[in-house]
Order: structure tokens, then sequence, then C-alpha cells
């Protein structure tokens, strides 16, 4: 599917939608759209993931595309309104717009009537399915082993080092797969449920149903963290995943420098030893679990710097550690598998 990926003034330390699609998706990316970076490459800026112009929005996109991906995710999940007329140029041009948030694209008159005019579809990828129900406390009698993503707040690495562990293991001969619970990884995987989205009785009911519907066909199920659970907003959702994934073990993300909650400064973040002590505390009443891995991503330091930040926190999780994207998974897999 050929895309352009909306992420105004957000590319990229902001878009982690976008950059998950870049690095993961099986898309051809024609373009990003960022008014601050135009005129540049994603390349210039993201050495890792597929390159591709960067425009200042849809009317300066002049290949044909099968859709547009709402490539950022603001606190809340609104709907920028600066975004609209890309939106609606899109869809005039018959294109599918995929989107990740609260905000129901489907819902808004003027994008359903266009959609309509012109034939383009309105995926909203965080609306959950309608049938969702408790947890029955059973996602433990899979045959896969479930191994959880989990972390010191959000936007610490958690889809791409579940990202990462997944396609490292299958590169060692497992079968092994994703277990996707949020908008980004739903759009790479092409299946899932929005958990941050879900009735609040029916998060971990969710991710059970999700594992027990490939559990049994797998050797390794990845699932997805999201949030952190000392996080004052999220914290309800990484309780709803830990518990109804019964993870067999944790690996714990956190972003190398960090010391207060992203978008909350106001609450500093415990010790790391703090988080492995929670997070193994309150999975225990449900299924024992450990943290039998870290993932630190240290994208803001230098190498040697990086180096010694990723031995500490190694230190401070009692397991092995590592950064999945400087690094590799290597060491990582080879403690979880």
């Amino acid at each position: 599917m050929r895309v352009a990926i909306l992420a105004h003034e957000k590319f990229p330390g902001d878009a982690k939608t976008a950059l998950g699609v870049l690095r993961y998706a099986d898309h051809d990316v024609v373009a990003v759209l960022d008014r601050d970076s135009a005129g540049t490459q994603v390349g210039d800026h993201v050495a890792d993931v597929q390159d591709a112009p960067i425009v200042s929005g849809m009317s300066a996109v002049d290949a044909s595309i099968d859709a547009l991906i709402i490539g950022v995710a603001p606190i809340g999940g609104g709907f920028d309104e600066s975004w609209r007329a890309d939106v609606v140029t899109a869809l005039e041009r018959g294109c599918d717009v995929i989107a990740g948030l609260h905000y129901f694209l489907s819902e808004d008159e003027e994008f359903a009537r266009l959609a309509e005019e012109h034939g383009g579809e309105l995926r909203d990828v965080r609306k959950p399915p309608e049938d969702l129900t408790v947890s029955q406390g059973r996602a433990d009698e899979v045959d896969a082993e479930v191994i959880l993503t989990v972390g010191t707040d959000c936007n610490t690495g958690k889809m791409t080092t579940t990202m990462e562990l997944a396609r490292a293991a299958a590169e060692a001969g497992h079968d092994a797969a994703v277990v996707p619970t949020g908008q980004t990884g739903i759009m790479i995987e092409g299946w899932g449920i929005p958990i941050d989205r879900t009735i609040s009785d029916f998060t971990a009911g969710a991710v059970e149903r999700m594992i027990r519907e490939v559990g049994d066909d797998r050797e390794y199920l990845f699932v997805e963290g999201q949030g952190s659970i000392v996080h004052p907003a999220y914290s309800a959702v990484t309780c709803g995943i830990l518990h109804g994934a019964m993870p067999d073990k944790l690996v714990l993300c956190h972003e190398a420098g960090r010391e207060a909650i992203h978008g909350y400064e106001s609450f500093e973040m415990p010790a790391i030893e703090t988080y492995v002590d929670l997070y193994e505390g309150l999975a225990a009443p449900v299924r024992e679990t450990e943290v039998a891995a870290g993932a630190l991503n240290t994208s803001e330091y230098p190498e040697t710097a990086a180096a010694d930040a990723i031995a500490e926190f190694g230190d401070a999780v009692d397991a092995p550690a590592a950064d999945p994207i400087r690094q590799g998974t290597d060491e990582l897999v080879e403690a979880l598998l």
C-alpha cells in the first residue's frame, strides 16, 4: 500500500506512530507531511527507517497514494483542526484515511460525506469491538510463552521493543507474534484491540481475548504494553494489560535521562528498582512473573555515555539490558527465550 503520513510539527520526536509505521509497517511511504520540516528527507532526521520526502501538506504530494495515515496521537487523542485540509484533500482524491485518535473521523460529518462521495474509507483503529467482556483469568492456559513490555512512563519504547523482539525471535526460527494493544501496533500488524479506548471493566478481557485467539498457534507472544503503572493518567490501562495478559516474563522499558513523567513533569519518576518491585508485586496475585530483561532508549546519548547508562540500567533491573535499536536484541532474546 502506498501511503502518506501526517506528522505536522511533531516529526520525528513526538510522532511515535509515524516512526513506527516507517520502521515496521509493510507500506511504501510516499511522503511525510510536516510543515516545520518541509523540504528535508526523513533520513535527515532518522537514519534507520524507510526514507521519504517531507512536504508541507497533501497539496504537495504529487504521487498517487492509497491512504493518508495520521501519524501523531496527542495527549487525549484529539483531532487538530489544522489537519483538516490535508484529510479533506486526501478524501477528495479517493484515498482512505487511517487514524488512531480518540476523535473518530468516521463520525465527522464532513469527512464521512467526502468518503462516501469519493469512495474512500475512514478507518478509526482506536475503535474497539462492541462485544468485549470481562476477563476469565485464562490467558495462562495458552501454549505460547507470553512476554509483556512494561514501562517507566509513556513513550519509553514499549512498542519498538515489542516489534524488535518479535522479529528477532522469528529470525531465530521461533514462531512468534505481536499482540498489538495500541494504535501504532494495530496499524503495523493489521489487527488488535486499542486497550486505552476499551471500557475499564473489559480491558483485561480484551487482552485475554487476543492472547487466546492466537496463543495456541504460536511459540511466543510479545504483548505491546501501554503507559506505566505510576502514570497519573494511564496507570489503569497498564494494570489491565498486566492482569489480562498473565505474562510469563516482563521487559522493563525506560528512556535514559528521563526523571519526570512526560507531560506531567510535576511527578518525579521513582527509582528503577521500585518499578521492578511494583510490576512483579502487582502481577503476583494473578500470575507470578518477573522482569527478565530491560530495554533502554539511549537515542539522546553519545556512544560512551549510552554504554554506561545501559550497564547502570541492567544493574538496576538485575537482568540483561540493551538498547534494541542501537545494540540489537541478541542479549535480550537470549534472556527471554
